[in-house]
């Protein structure tokens, strides 16, 4: 996706017209495990999300609450930290579309295209939906059963505006074959095919020229040459991509930092990201991102989580049931990313029964309890890496191996839940491997070879769980930290290189484990 060494990978800016739900912690939760994951891998990463600001929909939404739009914002932006901070996002940069820095390099942006004649005034008549902070074609629109020909927004089910506005225009036509040509040459930069080959067919349609101005709102950055207009809301928040990393202000962290390796994106702004934004870096001859992965949407009661549908979930409400880890876990196991996915309070209690009780906590039980009795909680020096043992540890290290290919494999392709089951299979070798060995009946037996094969057991039986808990850090990390702790290891699991830390082994030997509480006590309905 990117060079070996630098990742930068970003969520949407976050609209902040009403707090959180677990749409947004989603999308959040795929980006920071990808953060995870290539950290671990040893690259230097960037990882920004942040609240998109401006717009029509903000200031109405805070005239409503009898606030100022900054005030609003600000009274907001506590709650996007807050979520930040509860799902254990590793976020380096969080940005606001009312920083200085962003409103400098928003100008900057706007002056660039402007000098070279990428914008012209002109008027525009027509639909728009200030919840989409879109203007629409009479063809897009739906009737109340999703129908062609009425006059609700296609995506949010409400009724549009009819708008007519003297506003500066961004010449998007001109740039539907260079478009065309750098998908089919590029065909990873839209990701995954469906939505790629839905672009392209928009795209052989032909592209009309897009309204980049308003000139009936005041809450948005001003035109430099045009103080009468502000730029319209979705150019000014597709900025931050780059703002964020300099532009406008820090011209070489700007070219150091830029293109980002990975946009995550919903569907529902599909065009935005894979039309508007790449022809607004050509005509301003700027890289484009790498690639732009559009994943679906999150669905409570079968439909698109919404303010008006009154059927928003709070991360904190699963939070509370069950716990960060889980929550991350369920996310992207349950659902494959980038289709459609439907939230179950059911489906999340079986997935943590199944999957984190009784498969990595169970495991994790069994051996920090047998480690305890049988060795007085010392991890023994032998870790069966001298292939005697009749073939079990070399069946248990060769599991290791497949399951860290493909899980590495899948999740730099964006298929998590693929590439958790892999890490799971391993999970079910090294539970296989404890009921193979038996090293409840080696105990019994003091002869000095089966306390050496005992030892030996469990020496490998640590080292399968010393690496587990690497593995485990991108998504769950929490456990993955509960875990190590358990272990009596030093520094952290994510703080591992990847590559040295599988090689088979390093458990230090004379080390105090613990059992302690369960990691995933099992929990009922």
């Amino acid at each position: 996706m990117s060079n070996q060494e630098y990742f930068y990978v970003t969520t949407p800016i976050y609209y902040v017209n009403d707090v959180p739900h677990i749409g947004h912690a989603y999308t959040t939760v795929a980006a920071d495990v990808l953060a995870r994951w290539y950290r671990l891998k040893g690259y230097r990463v960037h990882f920004l999300t942040g609240m998109d600001e401006h717009g029509e929909k903000v200031a109405k939404t805070a005239a409503e609450k009898g606030m100022t739009p900054q005030e609003w914002c600000d009274h907001m932006a506590p709650h996007f930290q807050a979520m930040l901070e509860l799902l254990d996002i590793s976020n380096d940069d969080f940005i606001r579309t009312t920083e200085e820095r962003h409103v400098r390099g928003v100008v900057t942006l706007l002056e660039t295209l402007q000098e070279k004649d990428a914008l012209y005034l002109r008027d525009y008549e027509g639909p728009y939906c200030v919840a989409c902070e879109t203007y629409l074609t009479g063809g897009e629109l739906v009737d109340a059963e999703g129908g062609a020909g009425g006059n609700l927004c296609p995506i949010h089910k409400s009724p549009v505006d009819h708008l007519r506005e003297h506003n500066w225009f961004f010449r998007l036509s001109n740039y539907r074959d260079r478009l065309l040509d750098h998908i089919k040459e590029h065909p990873e930069f839209i990701e995954p095919a469906t939505r790629r080959n839905e672009v392209i067919s928009f795209l052989e349609e032909g592209l009309n020229d897009i309204s980049f101005s308003r000139s009936t709102i005041t809450w948005g950055v001003p035109l430099p040459w045009d103080t009468d207009q502000v730029a319209y809301v979705w150019p000014d928040a597709l900025a931050n991509y780059m703002t964020a990393v300099g532009y406008g202000t820090n011209e070489e962290r700007f070219h150091q930092d830029w293109p980002a390796s990975l946009h995550l994106v919903g569907k529902d702004i599909l065009r935005f990201h894979t039309i508007i934004w790449p022809a607004i870096l050509m005509a301003a001859d700027l890289p484009l991102p790498r690639q732009v992965f559009v994943h679906g949407w999150l669905l409570a009661a079968g439909e698109k989580m919404s303010k008006t549908r009154a059927n928003k979930i709070a991360p904190s409400e699963i939070v509370d049931g069950f716990g960060v880890d889980c929550s991350r876990y369920y996310f992207l196991r349950d659902v494959s990313f980038g289709l459609d996915g439907s939230f179950s309070w059911e489906a999340m209690l079986q997935r943590y029964n199944a999957d984190l009780a009784n498969d990595i906590g169970n495991l994790a039980s069994r051996v920090l309890n047998m480690v305890e009795r049988y060795l007085d909680g010392l991890s023994p020096k032998e870790q069966g890496v001298d292939g005697d043992d009749g073939g079990e540890i070399d069946a248990l290290q060769a599991a290791l191996t497949s399951a860290v290919s493909v899980y590495g494999e899948r999740f730099e392709a964006l298929d998590f839940d693929d590439g958790l089951l892999a890490l799971w299979g391993f999970f079910h070798a090294a539970n296989r491997f404890v009921e193979d060995t038996t090293p409840w009946h080696l105990a019994k037996d003091k002869s000095p070879a089966a306390q050496a094969r005992l030892r030996e057991v469990l020496g490998a039986a640590l080292e399968a769980l010393r690496i587990s808990a690497v593995l485990l850090s991108p998504v769950m990390p929490g456990a993955a930290r509960r875990l190590w702790d358990k272990l009596g290891l030093e520094a952290a699991p994510d703080a591992q290189i990847l590559e040295k830390a599988v090689i088979w082994g390093q458990f230090p030997a004379g080390t105090r484990v613990t059992k302690g509480d369960p990691l995933f006590p099992r929990k009922e309905i």
